[in-house]
């Protein structure tokens, strides 16, 4: 079947944008090409750094031809009815058919040309295409990221003819800037687009651009002993810079590797977009940067290299400069300085954070192992490096600035460490710190965050989130699950509660418990827990506190141990026990309040099954109490496995609603205290099955 190229050529899109553009594109087109009655094979899109590209293949040539038949009043109906239907369907009375005294349109429509079709799609494509940012160039009133050059549109061979803004749709584009041959490339479908675009040095697909630097990059520091280090990141933009990358080795002055490494890669990537270079011989750095050009040069990328030496070291000075003016400074000045920074305008400045933070810190390190005094040293300087040179130069370096800083002061390792990682973990593939007096500063600072903001009624909103309170909460999780920290989130966020209270707001500490557990659910679903387990577990009441647990560590703990005992015959048919007596209990409960009190055993004529289940009820109680006391919660499942037996055989031997209402009254107290011992492990009413 036919295929559509289509191609938007302009100046240089911003690498950031490129992918997004592709993923938009194929949004856009699909969506308007399937609202048209249109099907196809496959679609694909690339994007460079002068052109989007679309690809379908598989097309028809024409919409079929469609018939619908409408529905319309009764043929009874008011005479406004039938006119208004007339007028939503074009019809007259006598193009109408009647079924059983109800009357009945059929719209019938041409079907269209694809061509038709595709040149509308583009141009309101085009028009309306979501660019984070845009321009208007010429007279024209056309916006586009940059100028567009040009449109190729091709469908079964031939051009879909169509202007946009003064650019007329044709069949040409254009190779490499430099190395093509500088000639207009005619081509007539998809393969020939391609393999003249590679002819005249442009890659098409990213992953092509992205396999050729990797492995030219590679070879050129294999070739003097080096390695890459690698940056996902970095690869992602570079390969969005250029159309045929050419690595190429440069060399950089030796002297600049007394600075700290995080300087050097950072000063490379984020200002020169350099690949640093190691020597797997030696720990850190090698003199060494790797510049992905978009060029074949003559001289091999000497002369590239030379200059972009140059340009590195220029940068390097400036950060050396910073590097020795900071430590001029120290630790008191910067201090004093954050007195003079607003952190929020209703939370105060960050010399008063780093005051909460201090003092929290030394109250959560006992919780964690951590030394109070160094806990509490490691918070009053862990933000004075915002305002140093190098990071008001390098937001990224905040904290790691810092921990060099204060290991220069003299300060110990444990302090230092506790500087630089106070931050993590900052996204879920980011790191989680165990070292005890990093652990209770990290905690200290997402915690004095997330209370601040809910004291003054700063939360989360739908997708809106200013002040990336979700991240800390998921930094709070991690940071105690992966810690094994054992502390309840009602004792964590009641030590954050500032001593005097200095933003008069009212206390929002179940709203954040709250807050915490929600967020512990998404973390324990999208490690594959199912969500029904995570409720039931969440949901578990804490005696007559009317409160879910909080203690993260045992909530995991309690929802591993219920998903492998609902795995075994005894938790499925239990679990359908327990559904069973809820069920019983729930239409009782209807009609008045359920009776309490003992069940009674030795009763005339009282059934065995329901004597056994009376005994294994209280048997079942005393050890799931015990087992929960010392959480142990595979043993408390084994607890509940004695019950299964016992219920199955209640509910086959036992008339629960027994015309003697005392009958009734025991076994109905019987089912409640089987429900009562099961939900104090977890509420099994939350669980599928």
């Amino acid at each position: 079947m036919p295929q559509l190229l289509l191609e938007i050529f302009s100046e240089e899109i911003p690498a950031r944008m490129q992918q997004g553009a592709a993923r938009d594109l194929e949004r856009m087109i699909s969506d308007r090409l399937k609202a048209a009655g249109l099907t196809w094979e496959a679609l694909t899109t690339y994007a460079g750094p002068r052109r989007l590209t679309l690809v379908i293949d598989g097309l028809p040539t024409a919409t079929p031809d469609r018939e619908e038949e409408v529905k319309g009043p009764r043929a009874s109906a008011p005479e406004q009815a039938l006119e208004g239907f007339l007028r939503k369907t074009g019809l007259t009375r006598d193009q109408l058919t009647e079924r059983d005294g109800v009357l009945f349109a059929v719209l019938s429509s041409k079907g269209r040309a694809t061509t038709d079709l595709v040149a509308e799609a583009v141009d309101q494509v085009v028009r309306t295409f979501p660019w984070p940012k845009s321009m208007r160039w010429g007279s024209g009133t056309l916006r586009w990221v940059r100028p567009i050059k040009r449109i190729l549109c091709l469908f079964d061979g031939n051009v879909v003819p169509f202007e946009i803004d003064g650019i007329q749709s044709d069949a040409i584009t254009e190779g490499h800037r430099f190395l093509g041959s500088g000639e207009l490339l005619r081509v007539s479908d998809f393969v020939d687009y391609r393999t003249q675009l590679e002819k005249n040095f442009v890659l098409l697909d990213v992953a092509d651009r992205k396999l050729r630097i990797l492995e030219q990059a590679k070879a050129a520091c294999a070739a003097r002993g080096l390695a890459l280090v690698d940056d996902d990141g970095l690869l992602d933009e570079v390969a969005g810079l250029a159309e045929w990358p050419t690595p190429i080795l440069g060399d950089m002055d030796p002297q600049f590797l007394a600075l700290p490494p995080e300087v050097v890669r950072l000063s490379m990537k984020v200002h020169q977009k350099y690949f640093a270079v190691r020597d797997p011989s030696k720990d850190g750095l090698a003199p060494n940067f790797l510049v992905v050009a978009n060029v074949e040069a003559t001289d091999g990328g000497k002369a590239l290299a030379a200059g972009n030496s140059r340009v590195l070291s220029a940068r390097l000075n400036d950060a050396r400069f910073f590097w020795d003016e900071d430590q001029k400074v120290g630790f008191d000045a910067w201090n004093a300085k954050l007195s003079g920074v607003t952190f929020h305008a209703k939370l105060g400045t960050l010399a008063e954070r780093v005051e909460r933070i201090a003092a929290l810190a030394r109250e959560i390190a006992p919780l964690v192992g951590a030394d109070a005094d160094e806990a509490e040293t490691a918070a009053r300087l862990s933000k004075a490096d915002l305002v140093s040179g190098m990071v008001s130069e390098f937001p990224e370096l905040q904290g790691i600035m810092g921990g060099y800083y204060a290991r220069l002061a003299g300060h110990s390792d444990a302090i230092a460490d506790a500087v630089r990682d106070h931050y993590k973990p900052q996204g879920p593939a980011d790191t989680v710190p165990t070292a005890p007096v990093t652990v209770a500063v990290a905690l200290a600072d997402k915690l004095d965050t997330l209370v601040g903001f809910f004291a003054i009624d700063e939360k989360p909103t739908g997708s809106k989130d200013p002040f990336a309170l979700r991240r800390a909460a998921l930094g709070v999780i991690r940071l105690v699950l992966e810690n094994g920290v054992r502390v309840s989130l009602d004792r964590l966020f009641d030590l954050s509660k500032p001593g005097a209270d200095p933003w008069g707001f009212v206390w929002p500490g179940f709203e954040l418990i709250r807050f915490l557990v929600d967020r512990l659910k998404v973390i324990l679903r999208d490690s594959g827990a199912r969500h029904d387990l995570v409720d039931a577990v969440i949901e578990t009441r804490k005696g007559s506190e009317g409160l879910v647990d909080d203690d993260l560590v045992r909530i995991v703990r309690r929802v591993e141990a219920l998903a492998a005992f609902l795995a075994t015959d005894d938790g499925a048919n239990l679990l359908a026990g327990f559904k069973r007596a809820s069920n019983i209990l729930r239409a009782e409960e209807k009609k008045g309040p359920l009776p309490t009190g003992m069940v009674q055993t030795g009763l005339p004529n009282q059934p065995e099954a329901e004597t056994t289940l009376a005994f294994a009820v209280g048997a079942a109680r005393t050890a799931v109490e015990a087992a929960l006391e010392a959480e142990d919660f595979a043993a408390a499942m084994t607890a509940l496995a004695r019950l299964r037996a016992p219920v199955d055989r209640f509910f086959e031997d036992v008339l629960v609603n027994s015309d003697i209402p005392a009958e009734r009254e025991n076994r109905l107290k019987l089912l409640g205290q089987v429900r009562d011992v099961m939900g104090q492990v977890a509420d099994f009413g939350q669980i599928a099955g």
